[in-house]
């Protein structure tokens, strides 16, 4: 599946489930307040102009207008729903632009302060993302985001993986196409080699409970997300069995007290871009034609 089509996917799930995107996102409220944290601990002074990648139903922006009420505030979202949703909430007090992280549609220096949270683990091209960041951040501007690593949905890949096995043992062409998750030292590599300075990233892990399979995968696909990019297994009833057996393995090795866990691996990064004084412009974030 090429990149286009990959981000049109992407584009299409979230959109469908704008409307019920914050019912499910328990995971990711938690990631927004930490992230929130990790901005006040990092920023020395409120900043003039900040960005949102991904900022869907705009529950990073919220806090950050609570943090700093003087700032001008932008979301970016590929899914042209959740920017409808945050504009709702926001009104003329948010630029809200459905875009894609890597491609931005802003001007060179545009923005003091970049968030993100729980949106970067979706984007294809992780290195083009972070080059646009770098890109439309001020001299001496700072990039604080938080997504899903490599070890999450652990139990949930697991099991897949092994019922795909079970059910088509050495039928090479039913393999299993998932979402892979960067791990923290490929985030790492990114950076240092785009040049940002004071590269700073920690791991924490959640943890989500659902009473069975079938929860969690409801609770998954109420965000708009998807662990599988395709279903290989082919659909009818072999795609049922797999379903069904993947269920089976997951409730027998995890299930603890009637409640089966669902592990989140976040990774929070804080990345400065050199500091050059130079005062930006008075001017539109956009680029002409954006």
């Amino acid at each position: 599946m090429n990149r286009q089509v990959d981000r049109k996917r992407i584009a299409r799930g979230f959109d469908l489930h704008a409307g019920e995107y914050d019912r499910h996102a328990v995971v990711q409220k938690r990631v927004v307040s930490a992230l929130d944290r990790l901005v006040s601990t990092h920023l020395s002074r409120a900043p003039g102009r900040l960005l949102d990648i991904g900022c869907g139903t705009g529950a990073v922006l919220s806090a950050m207008a609570g943090r700093y009420p003087a700032a001008q505030l932008c979301g970016v979202d590929l899914a042209f729903n959740m920017c409808l949703k945050a504009s709702g909430q926001f009104g003329a007090a948010a630029q809200l632009v459905n875009g894609d992280a890597e491609c931005l549609p802003f001007l060179d220096g545009s923005f003091d302060l970049i968030v993100s949270a729980s949106t970067l683990q979706w984007v294809q091209g992780l290195d083009s993302c972070f080059k646009e960041c770098l890109r439309v951040l001020a001299p001496g501007g700072l990039l604080c985001a938080a997504f899903f690593g490599g070890g999450t949905l652990r139990e949930l890949q697991e099991s897949y993986q092994e019922a795909l096995s079970n059910r088509f043992e050495g039928d090479l062409s039913r393999r299993a196409r998932l979402q892979r998750f960067k791990s923290k030292d490929e985030v790492r590599q990114v950076l240092e080699d785009l040049g940002f300075n004071q590269v700073v990233i920690a791991m924490e892990t959640e943890l989500d409970y659902h009473a069975d399979v079938g929860g969690l995968l409801r609770s998954i696909k109420g965000i708009g997300a998807s662990t599988t990019a395709r279903n290989d297994a082919g659909g009818g009833l072999g795609w049922r069995g797999v379903l069904s057996e993947m269920s089976r393995i997951y409730r027998s090795r995890y299930e603890r007290d009637g409640m089966i866990p669902a592990t989140y691996e976040v990774i929070y990064i804080v990345a400065r871009r050199d500091a050059v004084i130079s005062p930006a412009p008075e001017r539109s974030f956009l680029q002409a034609g954006g």
